[in-house]
């Protein structure tokens, strides 16, 4: 019965947050920046990936702390809730301080844009903490309404907007208001939602309580600092490194490039989410775990190589249909892509060592990335504008990933798997020519694309990169 629930739970998760948030990623976006402009989204862009650089100020592990302490001692909800509070909204103004000094007076950023859009990372923040109380009480399917009701809101707001309902207009300021409502409503009715199982709330500050848990979240929260700023610091970069106007041009060209990646990397997060509790309790009862790596390895990197290597013979095509005609920018997400296959491997590799808490190999991998990606923007944007921070990312994310592959094999003492190597090699051999076969094979473009995709499965199953017999396992695995 657990089991049977626990797969409903997931498929619901899994199907409200395909269904919303790559709408509003592919259509709803796209849409606010053909109106705008580049320059003004560009600057947008910038000023947003700038407050996510900074985020982990607003959580430093609070919320994977909260999840695994209330699951395992539901009981403690109603006492350390308000302490927790507290501690969320004194982490918010020291985020918020931190982000306007640095944005504004250092890196002269719009002070109103900046404001507003730090403030959405800390709704955003107290959203996701709320939303940890509701997951360790196995109230995963509130939680699944939860985690798109933000989206929904957003969506009809600036709808209405698009369609010029009532007057209203789109600019860079509304399209920002649009979501801090979106943001707000939902964090009311999260709290709402949590204060009910809680029945009292009164916040409370408790030095010795939050110094206890600052200290035990803090390699998970320079984990996810370091992280943050390898993915996200790019259209930073592309805006201090071009001068005037061109930086936030092609920031904002940048930005339309890695939306789509944005919106795959929400599907394999989703998959990580499965894995990691999956991992944990195998490595606890010390389990066999290589199986289970190879399986989930096979499972989300199928799907990103089908994803990347076909972007990158249909990326003209997916920019004219998104933007309704404009494809300056489609070679930019054709390498962009690219970075789903070695964000997948991240997932999965990345997911199997934070759960057996090697967290300092990670640490040290992340800064890494880090150097690597400043190194190669600092060289290539200058020259390649956007593109140049492109190659940056892909590199970055390859060797990222590849490291993580071979700490994993070091630790875990995993054996060279040579049949799954080949599977894979013929796999992305056959990948290539299917797309390169069917690309022109009607005068459709998007019934050439449904071909390849259907040859492209049955080419999972004939190289043995799916196996139906292994997935079948996983799903019943208790």
């Amino acid at each position: 019965m657990q089991k049977k629930k626990f797969i409903l739970d997931l498929a619901i998760l899994l199907v409200l947050n395909l269904l919303i948030k790559p709408f509003w990623t592919i259509i709803i976006e796209p849409k606010v920046q053909g109106t705008i402009g580049n320059i003004s989204y560009g600057e947008y862009a910038v000023i947003f990936n700038f407050s996510l650089l900074l985020n982990i100020l607003l959580d430093f592990g609070l919320s994977n702390f909260n999840n695994k302490n209330i699951a395992q001692n539901s009981h403690l909800l109603s006492k350390h809730f308000s302490k927790m509070m507290g501690l969320k909204f004194a982490l918010g103004f020291f985020y918020i301080c931190i982000s306007f000094c640095i944005g504004f007076f250092l890196l002269h950023y719009n002070m109103k844009l900046l404001l507003v859009l730090c403030l959405n990372s800390f709704f955003l923040s107290f959203i996701l903490f709320l939303r940890s109380n509701l997951q360790a009480l196995h109230f995963f399917r509130v939680d699944s309404f939860i985690s798109v009701l933000d989206r929904v809101i957003m969506i009809s707001i600036v709808g209405l907007m698009l369609l010029n309902v009532f007057g209203m207009e789109v600019s860079v300021m509304a399209f920002v208001y649009a979501q801090t409502i979106g943001y707000a409503l939902t964090a009311i009715v999260s709290f709402i939602v949590v204060f009910n199982k809680t029945h009292t709330f009164k916040l409370n500050w408790d030095w010795a309580f939050n110094r206890f848990i600052l200290r035990k979240s803090a390699p998970y929260a320079i984990l996810v600092l370091l992280m943050t700023f390898y993915n996200r610091l790019d259209s930073v970069m592309i805006e201090k490194l071009l001068p005037g106007n061109l930086g936030k041009e092609q920031s904002g060209i940048y930005a339309k490039s890695f939306r789509l990646l944005d919106a795959a990397n929400q599907i394999a997060y989703l998959f990580s989410v499965l894995l990691f509790p999956l991992f944990s309790r195998m490595l606890k009862q010390k389990e066999n775990i290589e199986n289970v790596v190879k399986l989930g390895f096979t499972l989300l990197i199928t799907p990103a190589l089908i994803v990347s290597i076909s972007t990158m013979f249909y990326a003209e095509h997916f920019f004219e249909k998104i933007y309704t005609g404009d494809t300056q920018g489609a070679d930019i997400m054709a390498v962009l892509m690219n970075c789903f296959t070695a964000i997948s491997i991240t997932y999965i590799f990345g997911t199997l060592l934070t759960a057996n808490g090697n967290l300092k190999h990670l640490n040290y991998m992340a800064l890494c990335g880090i150097g690597i990606n400043i190194i190669l923007n600092f060289i290539l944007i200058p020259k390649y504008f956007a593109m140049g921070s492109a190659i940056s990312s892909l590199v970055t994310q390859f060797l990222t990933g590849l490291i993580q592959v071979y700490i994993s094999y070091k630790i875990f003492k995993f054996k060279p798997n040579k049949r799954l190597l080949a599977s894979l090699f013929l796999f992305i051999l056959g990948l290539f020519l299917i797309n390169y076969f069917t690309l022109h094979l009607t005068k459709q473009w998007m019934l050439n694309f449904i071909i390849m995709l259907i040859f492209s499965g049955l080419l999972a199953f004939v190289t043995g990169m799916v196996d139906p017999k292994s997935v079948l396992r996983f799903i019943k695995y208790k």
